[in-house]
């Protein structure tokens, strides 16, 4: 009977290291934790990070785990489980702020709205479950994209729609705007995608970190804004406390 792929072993090692830790490692880091070589150590994370598995800063040079994971994971962690498990916080989260919810995953290029709870008054509004929206002019989107690589190199290669003035469309802008979005740890969109309407989101964790989906608020840029055009800091506190809460129902160590 075949025995073991010592190179599978490895790239599993070194999956489970940078899945346990608590943030970035470096190549030496990663190799005297494991009594690897160092240029064996670069080749695995080379490769892992080809397909996904692991993202490099560029700025540090140090390896994080790749949001290509993710799908791989549908078989405990699926949409359906997502949405149960986002669904009260969700609901507090629209009660609290008085602006509509939604939950977002990514899909071939876009977002698909998972679960969306109407702004707590009388006005008419639209069910947006199963909407697909663009990822570049969304807070949703912008989430989604800071953490999956090769979705953000993608869309960078092509034609970024302007929706508003307001929107982004060159692969540079939106490369700084995806390194701010994971510099702070959320999302913003001003007029980006509708004219008058504003948001903000922040990433949804499961296991081992991943970002598995995104949760935000949207709604009249006057109310999500403050006098200086900018979110008001209480909406992105509030947003960032619900996805965190959700991202601890689903086991994530690390946010």
């Amino acid at each position: 009977m075949p025995g073991p792929i010592q190179s599978i072993e490895r790239a599993a090692a070194i999956l489970r290291l940078l899945a346990g830790g608590s943030g970035r490692l470096g190549v030496s880091e990663i190799a005297d934790s494991l009594g690897l070589a160092r240029g064996t150590a670069h080749g695995i994370l080379r490769t892992l990070q080809g397909v996904g598995f692991v993202e490099q800063d560029d700025v540090t040079g140090k390896y994080q785990l790749g949001a290509r994971l993710l799908h791989l994971g549908t078989s405990y962690l699926d949409v359906n489980e997502l949405r149960s498990r986002a669904i009260n916080w969700a609901d507090a989260l629209a009660a609290r702020s008085g602006e509509a919810v939604r939950l977002g995953t990514l899909l071939e290029g876009k977002v698909l709205v998972v679960h969306h709870v109407f702004r707590p008054d009388d006005t008419l509004q639209t069910l947006d479950v199963g909407a697909l929206l663009p990822l570049h002019a969304c807070a949703l989107g912008k989430v989604l994209l800071a953490y999956e690589a090769s979705a953000a190199a993608t869309l960078g290669q092509g034609v970024l729609e302007p929706y508003t003035r307001r929107s982004v469309t060159s692969a540079q802008a939106l490369s700084r705007a995806l390194a701010e979005v994971r510099d702070k740890g959320w999302a913003a969109e001003v007029e980006e995608m509708t004219v008058g309407e504003a948001g903000v989101a922040a990433p949804i964790r499961g296991h081992g970190g991943l970002v598995v989906g995104a949760m935000g608020l949207s709604g009249a840029a006057e109310r999500v804004c403050d006098a200086t055009g900018r979110p008001r800091s209480k909406l992105v506190a509030y947003v960032r406390d619900a996805a965190r809460a959700v991202s601890r129902d689903l086991g994530a160590s690390r946010w």
